[in-house]
């Protein structure tokens, strides 16, 4: 019998805990995805489809380089697109990339309320509205132990949030993804839906803190969160909430969706942080989809320099 050492288990060998204490759930919903995967999707055209990249979509114009941008070399769009974490279209990495081609993200509306005076449904036109797209290469750690290199296009959620004009009383911004049963019926039972996430305010406000709406220059694909995703790369991918279609001005830090379902496991911060393990793996090193060998993970994700001033007296252990 093969035994595997911690540090030779790929991380999509890892079961999520929730899934692992819920059997029934895991069992059908395994069962489900592999019967998918054999049988392959059924296009609009009727041929049967297996997980494959995105297509390539329409080309953002004026996106312009941006100086946040880290000079390590971008994961593949094949890569990009067909790894994915996003548990309405099924709990397997490539799940999405089968499951999210029938997602309508257009037109699309996020309603803004909350401590603010624009309350409303603002278009995504009107969201992007005089903005300045830029292409943004980012790192991306997700919690599981590996990482990306992606080259996302968007813009300062700061700019956004100064549209909503917030109130004093606003001291964190909440977030909700867009759910539908008809359009996302792959999905687990494994979470509560719809899925939630949160940002202190000077976090949201931070110009590293983007809304992406692009990937590679081009419009961003369904799997990878279209039309619209947050991205704050010093945070594990998990606080990256995709298909954003409300956004509401809070007192008090809203409870996102995985410290409700995990809270000994998953925190409101979500700081890229080494030197605290998830009670199930070492967070100390992670690997790069693509390559081979392991690498040392940064603190903040290798933000440190710019972000390290936003927790100055926090103890990074406890709030994690």
């Amino acid at each position: 019998m093969l035994i595997k050492r911690a540090a030779d288990i790929r991380s999509s060998e890892i079961t999520d805990k929730k899934l692992y204490l819920n059997r029934r759930e895991f069992i059908s919903a395994a069962a489900a995805t592999t019967a998918a995967v054999a049988a392959g999707v059924v296009g609009g055209e009727g041929l049967v489809q297996a997980a494959t990249p995105a297509p390539h979509g329409r080309k953002l114009e004026n996106v312009k380089p941006s100086t946040f941008s880290t000079d390590e070399k971008p994961n593949k769009w094949e890569e990009i697109t067909t790894y994915n974490n996003y548990y309405e279209f099924g709990i397997d990495k490539d799940s999405p990339s089968m499951f999210a081609r029938n997602l309508k993200t257009e037109p699309w509306t996020v309603a803004i309320d909350g401590e603010c005076a624009k309350k409303g449904n603002m278009p995504l036109e009107d969201i992007l509205k005089g903005e300045t797209l830029e292409d943004r290469i980012y790192r991306h750690r997700c919690v599981e132990a590996w990482s990306m290199v992606i080259p996302w296009v968007g813009f300062p959620l700061a700019n956004l949030i100064k549209k909503c004009e917030p109130t004093s009383k606003a001291k964190y911004i909440e977030f909700t993804t867009f759910f539908d049963t008809k359009q996302m019926s792959a999905r687990t039972s494994a979470i509560r839906y719809p899925y939630v996430e949160g940002l202190r305010m000077d976090e949201a406000m931070h110009p590293l803190t983007i809304m992406a709406v692009g990937l590679y220059g081009e419009v961003i694909p369904n799997q990878d969160g279209a039309p619209m995703r947050l991205v704050v790369p010093w945070k594990y991918g998990f606080k990256h909430i995709k298909s954003i279609n409300k956004i509401k001005f809070v007192e008090k830090a809203p409870l996102n969706t995985w410290q409700d379902q995990a809270a000994n496991e998953y925190g409101f911060y979500a700081n890229v942080n080494p030197s605290v393990d998830h009670p199930r793996w070492s967070q100390a090193t992670e690997r790069r989809i693509g390559e081979f060998l392991r690498r040392k993970t940064l603190m903040f994700n290798g933000y440190g320099d710019q972000v390290a001033s936003l927790y100055t007296g926090m103890d990074l252990r406890r709030n994690y």
